[in-house]
């Protein structure tokens, strides 16, 4: 248990994804007081769901005044929401501007504002931490064998956009030190999706990894809640890479 997480008030986006419900599992279990942000309610261990979009300035801004309104402060942010357009995934060479555009402005646009508006309450609170979710493909280059059997892709916008949250997130951590603030990123590898993934990428990622498998999203969780915690309270501009060893080789 880290104990360095009892009693944080902790929000946590995108709480119904797949690694999003296995962080709020493992931070409650740790003793935080978390805010669970979705656009689709479900039940959970969360002290308070919110159903905002954060997408939505406005929706941000109202967000953050409930939580301010029933908590007092907030101790950490989880940036974890991963909107994203219907034709995610459209090969490089199809991909329309505006489609683009767009989901650079609901991923990283959106990871922007509330960290602005986060980090604007933590200055005065002179404490805080905020863990930003990156990916292997913001770090390296991606390997497009994985998908040649099936005629998949990666989303070129996915890469650009975890690439300038690492370095936007480092960018913050300098900018906001002074003020006890810490921002990290974790970077996950491939996480298994059985319903969601061919078979022949899991074969063919599994084979290439240093673990010879995908991770798990109960393996991630434990990383978001390490740096949140107290016991990083050190560590601050850092990419954890959670990923088997992928960006190893």
């Amino acid at each position: 248990m880290y104990e360095g997480l009892k009693d944080k008030v902790i929000i946590l986006t995108g709480a119904g994804g797949l690694i999003g419900r296995e962080s709020l599992k493992h931070l409650v279990k740790n003793g935080a007081r978390v805010i669970a942000v979705d656009v689709n309610s479900f039940e959970s261990e969360a002290e308070l769901f919110l159903t905002n979009d954060i997408t939505n300035p406005i929706e941000i801004d109202n967000l953050l005044k409930t939580v301010i309104y029933k908590f007092g402060r907030i101790d950490g942010l989880v940036n974890l929401a991963y909107p994203r357009t219907t034709d995610w995934g459209t090969k490089f060479e199809d991909i329309p501007y505006d489609s683009w555009a767009k989901n650079v402005d609901m991923q990283l646009n959106a990871v922007f504002y509330i960290c602005q508006k986060v980090i604007d309450i933590m200055k005065k609170q002179n404490v805080g931490s905020i863990v930003n979710i990156a990916s292997i493909y913001g770090v390296v280059g991606n390997d497009f064998t994985l998908y040649e059997d099936y005629g998949g892709t990666s989303p070129a916008a996915y890469a650009a956009i975890k690439g300038g949250v690492i370095n936007f997130s480092r960018y913050l951590a300098s900018y906001n030190g002074k003020y006890n603030i810490r921002i990290n990123c974790v970077s996950p590898g491939g996480v298994l999706d059985e319903k969601n993934q061919n078979p022949s990428f899991i074969k063919r990622y599994s084979e290439k990894s240093p673990l010879k498998r995908l991770g798990n999203p109960v393996e991630m969780a434990p990383a978001i809640s390490f740096l949140l915690s107290d016991d990083s309270s050190f560590i601050t501009g850092h990419n954890l890479m959670v990923d088997g060893g992928w960006t190893a080789i």
